[in-house]
């Protein structure tokens, strides 16, 4: 059984499926505290069985500490992580299924209300326009008004936006179109759509903007531009919890922004990372507008949604019909010449069958590996997916442990995937993630520049 800072999966598996709700001397008599955090390439993330991530980091480093000063050598209390989308974080620590949120919120008065806020991570926070490079510059909020802004409907920034909003209105003006991003993103997900061209204008704290612009090179930061200012940034603890929020504000002391710790997690994570491909430079979306027709062609033929298969396309070959991987896989779908011929298809270098051939096992995939009733048709496709790139069997054996783990083994984001990041790697998580950017990427795009007559 695979063993997380010295307790037993089975172990947490109860822990998890239990609502609980104490301070630090219920939790050292369990020997176990539960950290609610959101999946994310810098907060935390798995690599196989590796854990990894500022987060985890510090509630690692927290860990220690805390057996140091009980002076437990041996029955030791744990950290356990549980990967929890934001829009759950407040929710779960409400109803006992967490005992700290690990996710650097922005203290607002109505979070104030429902949870005790540590001792800030970063102070004097401020809340910064982030543009395309070749976006519109304004002056000032109201040179906003009708253009389209995307974060997450969870954040502090859509609050504050929805307030700039309220003001336009009063005042007769349009008022700023806001996209909900997808709730696994976080903000890095939707700088690196700025910085593609895909989105023009997003909203990112100080620190993150000032780190991500160093990796980002298409994105502006707009420090004239302040949404809101003066905020802290922290973790968060029930109420009912203050010996916890005592032990970890002595703590985070020596790991905030500027501390000697603080700064070398900042530049471990945020300084020295890989990011996907831009999928959408021009000569890309050329390739891509040209093979739109083909794609939907056989994804409605086979009832798929073709906007996630020629995402899936850029993600195997950037939709190049002439790359051959060492291994033998051919084309835009990158098909083995056997696979292909069970498709039907005897030629797997013309591209007109390399994609008609790709499709067909999407869709084979789909209806004899996942052909459950509990999976809705999104879902259906995600593990279809998954499958293509990791194997159906080996997919179908990660639903089940999912389900003894006590995760939704009908869904992949937040679930199944954790499984795939702890048994195979990062691999096949973020080879469905990448699709799904894609896809969405995609989406916006042709909703630009193409009329969409067709669901799929």
């Amino acid at each position: 059984m695979i063993q997380l800072q010295g307790i037993s999966h089975a172990a947490i598996k109860s822990e998890r499926l239990m609502p609980w709700s104490g301070d630090l001397d219920g939790m050292v008599e369990r020997r176990v505290i539960r950290v609610l955090v959101p999946y994310s390439r810098t907060l935390y993330f798995l690599d196989g069985p590796e854990q990894r991530g500022i987060a985890y980091e510090m509630m690692r480093d927290f860990e220690t500490e805390l057996n140091r000063q009980l002076g437990n050598p041996h029955l030791r209390t744990v950290v356990a992580f549980i990967p929890t989308t934001r829009a759950r974080l407040i929710p779960a620590l409400e109803e006992g299924l967490g005992d700290v949120i690990a996710a650097n919120l922005t203290v607002t008065d109505a979070r104030s209300q429902r949870v005790a806020f540590t001792t800030p991570l970063g102070r004097d926070v401020r809340e910064l326009l982030i543009s395309h490079k070749n976006a519109a510059v304004p002056t000032d909020w109201d040179g906003l008004a009708g253009q389209t802004l995307m974060v997450h409907p969870d954040s502090s920034y859509f609050e504050h936006l929805l307030a700039v909003n309220r003001d336009l209105a009063a005042r007769g003006k349009a008022v700023i179109n806001i996209t909900e991003a997808p709730g696994h993103f976080e903000t890095e997900d939707i700088l690196e759509m700025v910085n593609a061209g895909i989105v023009d204008y997003t909203i990112a704290d100080t620190y993150l903007a000032t780190l991500w612009k160093s990796v980002f090179e298409q994105i502006r930061v707009h420090p004239d531009l302040v949404l809101s200012q003066g905020n802290t940034i922290a973790f968060a603890v029930r109420k009912g919890s203050p010996a916890l929020k005592d032990a970890l504000d002595q703590f985070l002391v020596t790991r905030r922004t500027g501390s000697l710790q603080g700064n070398i997690l900042i530049n471990r994570y945020y300084r020295n990372s890989n990011f996907i491909k831009d999928a959408t430079d021009e000569a890309d979306r050329a390739r891509f507008l040209g093979l739109v027709d083909l794609f939907r062609r056989y994804a409605d033929e086979y009832d798929l949604d073709w906007r996630m298969l020629i995402a899936q396309g850029y993600q195997e070959s950037r939709l190049d019909n002439t790359v051959v991987s060492p291994a033998g896989a051919i084309g835009i779908m990158q098909l083995l010449p056997s696979t292909a011929a069970d498709m039907g298809v005897t030629d797997p270098t013309v591209l007109e069958d390399n994609v008609l051939a790709g499709i067909r096992y999407v869709r084979y995939l789909k209806d004899e590996f996942f052909n459950d009733p509990a999976l809705d048709a999104s879902q259906r496709l995600l593990f279809a997916l998954a499958a293509y790139n990791a194997g159906p069997g080996r997919v179908r054996q990660l639903r089940q442990a999912a389900l003894e783990r006590g995760l939704d083994n009908n869904r992949w984001f937040d679930n199944v995937e954790r499984l795939a990041a702890e048994r195979i790697g990062r691999e096949t998580v973020q080879y469905v993630a990448n699709i799904y950017k894609y896809y969405v990427a995609y989406q916006i795009i042709l909703e630009q520049i193409l009329p969409l007559d067709s669901p799929n």
